[in-house]
């Protein structure tokens, strides 16, 4: 397991039996003594060249507009990448445990994602975990767990359990890698209690940077040749993961992100009208 911060020491890939942990300036690290290099920054530009090339081709249904595809094509390079990226970020379920890329590539983009995705007042609150391997396999193991008690209580009938849950929480234990995303709420409230006017609105904004956070990594994941899904298992697994990960119970779980190699392609996607859902004044 790793975990993911904004300090700019190396993250390292992290093994739950040699965990040390620091803090600093609102920042917490977790470090293995076992380390996984770590790649210079990329720059924007760099970062999107070599996606445009390492982005596998998909293919799937579009009904975007004519005039949206025209002015796509007169883009730069670098936007016409970016949107390569963002059209190619699909769900896919079946995923395996073969990696198209070493570890530490993993690592290097969540250290991006945590360095560069913005945040309301730059009060850089989300907090990522990385689980690969063994590790991963513990999320799913205790999401599984998690429901044996709904299961004897009846809230969740056996049949149901049995056919549909189960079967769905193995596939994702089969997966390669779980990335869990959490917000820091001591880190939203100082600034909720600076800016009073804007109070209640500070746990929203902290939801959009977590959302940003998922996007990218989502994406970026999926041009490193990985398929993945987000699913939302919390609360009922947040506890048993703070417990086995170490991670503090103050943080606010938001998702879980599962990657892995992709088995089978995802379904067919289809578009409402470009038209319909975006509204444009005064271009010219």
């Amino acid at each position: 397991m790793a975990l993911a911060s904004s300090s700019t020491t190396p993250l390292r890939l992290l093994s739950t039996s040699h965990l040390r942990r620091w803090q600093s300036g609102g920042t917490i690290l977790k470090v293995a003594t076992i380390s996984t290099p770590r790649t210079p920054p990329l720059s924007s530009v760099s970062l999107l060249h070599q996606l445009k090339h390492k982005i596998p081709s998909r293919q799937f249904s579009t009904s975007s507009s004519k005039s949206f595809n025209q002015s796509t094509n007169k883009m730069a390079p670098s936007t016409q990448a970016l949107i390569e990226v963002a059209k190619n970020r699909r769900t896919y379920y079946h995923l395996g445990r073969n990696s198209p890329v070493p570890d530490s590539e993993i690592i290097e983009l969540v250290n991006q994602a945590i360095l560069h995705i913005p945040s309301s007042f730059n009060t850089q609150s989300t907090r990522i975990v990385v689980a690969l391997h063994g590790d991963h396999e513990k999320v799913w193991n205790i999401a599984i767990d998690a429901f044996k008690p709904l299961v004897s209580t009846g809230a969740v009938p056996q049949e149901v359990f049995d056919n549909q849950t189960k079967p769905k929480l193995e596939a994702f234990k089969a997966a390669y890698g779980t990335i869990l995303f959490y917000e820091d709420p001591t880190h939203i409230k100082p600034y909720a209690e600076k800016f009073p006017a804007f109070g209640s609105k500070f746990p929203e904004w902290a939801d959009h940077t977590n959302a940003m956070h998922q996007w990218f990594l989502w994406a970026g994941l999926e041009s490193l040749g990985f398929g993945a899904n987000l699913q939302h298992y919390n609360p009922l697994i947040d506890a048993d993961l703070a417990k086995t990960f170490n991670i503090p119970t103050d943080w606010v779980s938001k998702a879980q992100l599962v990657f892995g190699s992709i088995e089978s392609p995802a379904g067919e996607k289809q578009f409402k009208p470009v038209e319909e859902r975006v509204k444009v004044f005064g271009a010219q």
